[in-house]
Order: C-alpha cells, then sequence, then structure tokens
C-alpha cells in the first residue's frame, strides 16, 4: 500500500540589489536555527503563489519586491512530508526598517561571494547562483476575466454588459495579490464590463488609468483575430522597451489571437487564471508562468 506523503508549498526569492562591484543577494538570519537563508514561506488558502513568494520576503525581511524570472524549485525532506519552495527573482522596491522577532531577527545584504559563502545550504546557493545569471526582462500579464453571470441569466440583455458572477468580484479582488507580485502599472482590456470589473478593484487600489479596446471585445475580436494579435505584438513591444509592467485582459474566444501577438501557442485558461510572458528587451519570451485561479 502507498503511504501518501505530505506536501508542504511555499514560495521565496533571490532578491537582488545593485552593489558597487556585484549584485548583492539578501538573506534573513533564523534565530531558530541559527542559520542563514533566503526569505521564503508556506502558501496561504487563496493565494497565489507568486504572490506568497512577495509576501513572505516582506514579512521576513521588511523588504519590498518585484518578481522576475522564475528560477526553479527545490524540495527536501520536513517532519514526515516534503517542502517545495519555488523562487523567484526578486527586484528591489523598497527598504524599511526591520524589526527583530523571534522568526526572523536578521534581514541583510552580502555580496555575491560573501552570500555564496553566508546561506547555510548548498541548494540555495545553487538557487543563488542561478539567478544571478538569469537576464533581465518585464512581465506582461494576460488575464482571462474573472468568472462572469452565465449567459442564460442575461439573455435578452447586451452580452457586453455582461458582469461578474459572486465568485468571479470575490476573483477580482484575490487577482490584486498576483499583479502586485509583478509590479504591473500598465492595464489593458477589452471595453467588455466583465473585462473592467476584473482590472477594476486592481486599478483602484493603485490609481491607475485603465486603457480598454473595444477591439478585444469577443464581438471585435473573434471575427478580426488579425487586429487583436497585430495590437498584441505592439503591446508587447511597449511592455519590453518601456520596462513597464503591464497586464491585459481579455476573453477566451479572443485570447488565441493575443497570444499569437507575443508567439505563444494557445493555452486554455480557467476564469482568473493568468499567463505570465517575461520578456527580454528584444520583445522575446523568455519565460512562461501560468498561474491558475484561486478562487
Amino acid at each position: 500500500m502507498t503511504e501518501l506523503v505530505k506536501r508542504i508549498v511555499a514560495a521565496g526569492t533571490v532578491t537582488l540589489r545593485i552593489g558597487a562591484t556585484s549584485p548583492e543577494v539578501l538573506l534573513v538570519h533564523r534565530p531558530r536555527y541559527d542559520d542563514w537563508t533566503l526569505p521564503k514561506g508556506k502558501l496561504e488558502t487563496g493565494e497565489y503563489l507568486a504572490a506568497c513568494a512577495v509576501r513572505e520576503t516582506d514579512e521576513e525581511s521588511s523588504i519590498s519586491t518585484r518578481l522576475g524570472l522564475p528560477i526553479t524549485e527545490i524540495t527536501y525532506p520536513v517532519g514526515g512530508g516534503v517542502k517545495a519552495v519555488t523562487y523567484w527573482v526578486g527586484h528591489l522596491v523598497g527598504e524599511r526598517k526591520h524589526k527583530p522577532n523571534s522568526e526572523v531577527d536578521q534581514a541583510a545584504w552580502f555580496r555575491l561571494k560573501d552570500a555564496l559563502r553566508q546561506d547555510s545550504y548548498a541548494d540555495e546557493r545553487e538557487v543563488i547562483r542561478q539567478a544571478v545569471n538569469l537576464p533581465a526582462t518585464t512581465p506582461l500579464v494576460i488575464l482571462r476575466h474573472a468568472k462572469a453571470l452565465s449567459r442564460s441569466e442575461w439573455r435578452g440583455r447586451p452580452d457586453h454588459e455582461r458582469g461578474l458572477d459572486p465568485r468571479g468580484q470575490l476573483q477580482s479582488k484575490a487577482v490584486i495579490p498576483l499583479l502586485d507580485a509583478y509590479g504591473v502599472r500598465r492595464i489593458v482590456t477589452s471595453t467588455a464590463t466583465r473585462c473592467l470589473r476584473t482590472v477594476r478593484p486592481f486599478a483602484k487600489a493603485h490609481e491607475l488609468e485603465v486603457d480598454a479596446r473595444a477591439a478585444f471585445t469577443e464581438e471585435a475580436g473573434v471575427p478580426d483575430p488579425k487586429t487583436v494579435t497585430k495590437q498584441l505584438r505592439k503591446l508587447a513591444a511597449e511592455t519590453a522597451t518601456s520596462g513597464v509592467p503591464t497586464v491585459v485582459c481579455g476573453h477566451r474566444p479572443v485570447l488565441p489571437a493575443m497570444l499569437a501577438g507575443v508567439g505563444i501557442e494557445p493555452h486554455s485558461l480557467s476564469p482568473a487564471a493568468a499567463l505570465i510572458a517575461h520578456l527580454a528587451p528584444s520583445g522575446k519570451v523568455v519565460a512562461l508562468e501560468m498561474h491558475k485561479p484561486v478562487l
């Protein structure tokens, strides 16, 4: 009989800042274990894994980060189970003075060679080596709108005006930490109500303007996919050259044309799911992530 092994899901970052002669790496000291380690922690219920990485980094070190490229997952045994930690490159956004506590009493920056000596774990040292060799990229988040009211409920009224159901309203709020994790500061969306209401909570939280485009609606995008692809290609180029993390929100039938604009094969996305295309300055997709909805 096969014994089920408990799997603990966690996330963390290799957060970097520019030093005088080399990148500097953020490490934290845990008094309970008397070790130096990368900031990381367990996934909470209803949380995107990328959001967990940023939250845990902030909680353990008082350092705000924006995620760059995903690095790797490492696993190790803990208390009769296995802990799986996914790491991203973290780019420094802001610093606060760290208040020592029972979990982490110190957070400090180390030059690369010193970090590789200071980190207590060989597998984490390898993660650091991988992180510092990854290229700089900018994320373009391709988001399917949150769960909408059913078409049968909306029969007899313009489909363009169909909004979100109660679950979709919760999803639109749950997606805020995901977009925050990647530092999104530009919002592009279909003009359909269900798309506008998906991005509205995030836009309101950061007082961002919303660039709403009729070309991305089902009514316009399904019969004219070439225009959708052309606009996405231009948006990807703008994102890559400006370095401004961007989200674009659309509909399931229009997603293949949107993805084609970034050179990505069609993917099936559930409501409130997202693809993260990490773009090099040339516009080439260096890495692709998928985040499933958490609600």
